[in-house]
């Protein structure tokens, strides 16, 4: 009960910081709750919900993806490649594009898994450079356009200016939600992150779990990929150097998932998904320069990092004196 009461009381805390920065930046200018302004964050928090889903998995497993956004763009490439040699099915294109966003999600979690290597940071670090180059392969370097309107449905379309991706999040992240906490995988999850060799002993098979987890970032990747041709119209394999896992990591993070794992929830990761939206939003309303975006958003990352830190401080000291209590009512009762 008390990890679900300080779990929740996290969450109310980053939902107090949503509402406070939302204040300011309405005072700070008038536009800020204008309909379209309102609709366009949600349009943008789609992209990077989607990459956190995936990568709330691997953080709660105590691993990473940060190859998340790299697969994005390369799936958005793979699609550009299909469109380019006149393949006009918009639903093969997306087939097609989930399915190689699973495939490299797949071989991050067999290189961590079965190849051993010391720390998904590597083999994830070395695969987005390599979904780089690959991105940048597949399109010949250049921007492609003119995709079919089914392809850019997820990340175009909308219902009375609500847009169809972000509700499409919703859906998913409700779905997330109940696998996570009812379900027998989604508890091995928790587990894993927890304890991963005590996981294993119990009879799960972890490196199932771990390899599910880094497949599922690459499926979400895939999905954010096809937002981005939705909201742009154009694929780019330049754009798969863009700090788009930062984004991913940082939402998590503000939201309460944890780098030792086991922690972590849809519904926090979702806020930490509108904060950095409404953050990137506020910058262009207020005309501050990229250098300046980097710097706070360097910042928010570092205070997420150390409140995760404070956070876990807080409950070992929580649990030692919880073990001082009984041991003292022990010696009561003996007495």
């Amino acid at each position: 009960m008390t990890k679900k009461k300080s779990g929740a009381g996290f969450q109310m805390g980053t939902l107090l910081a949503l509402v406070i920065m939302c204040v300011v930046l309405s005072i700070a200018n008038s536009n800020f709750y204008s309909y379209s302004n309102i609709m366009g964050i949600f349009k943008q928090t789609a992209f990077n919900a989607f990459l956190a889903t995936g990568m709330l998995l691997c953080l709660i497993t105590a691993g990473i993806d940060l190859s998340v956004g790299a697969n994005a763009v390369f799936c958005a490439c793979v699609m550009g490649a299909m469109n380019k040699a006149g393949i006009s099915s918009g639903v093969l294109m997306m087939v097609v594009a989930i399915v190689a966003g699973g495939v490299v999600g797949f071989v991050n979690g067999t290189l961590l898994t079965r190849l051993h290597l010391p720390h998904p940071f590597v083999s994830t670090l070395g695969m987005k450079n390599v979904l780089w180059g690959l991105a940048l392969l597949v399109t010949g370097s250049q921007m492609i356009n003119n995709f079919p309107e089914s392809v850019q449905f997820l990340g175009k379309a909308t219902v009375g200016g609500f847009p169809v991706s972000f509700i499409v999040v919703i859906i998913l992240y409700v779905l997330m939600h109940i696998f996570l906490s009812r379900t027998a995988l989604g508890r091995s999850i928790y587990c894993a992150g927890g304890n991963l060799e005590a996981t294993r002993l119990s009879g799960i098979n972890t490196a199932n779990v771990l390899t599910f987890c880094y497949t599922m970032s690459g499926v979400m990747a895939a999905l954010g990929g096809i937002v981005t041709i939705g909201r742009s119209g154009i694929c780019n394999g330049a754009n798969a150097n863009q700090p788009y896992d930062t984004d991913a990591i940082a939402a998590c993070i503000i939201g309460g998932a944890s780098f030792t794992g086991g922690k972590g929830t849809m519904i926090g990761t979702m806020l930490g998904a509108l904060i950095i939206a409404v953050l990137r939003n506020g910058f262009t309303m207020l005309a501050i320069d990229s250098a300046g975006q980097n710097i706070v958003l360097g910042l928010v990352i570092i205070l997420a990092v150390l409140m995760d830190v404070i956070r876990q401080q807080m409950d070992a000291k929580r649990r030692r004196l919880a073990t001082v209590v009984k041991d003292e009512a022990k010696e009561k009762v003996a007495k």
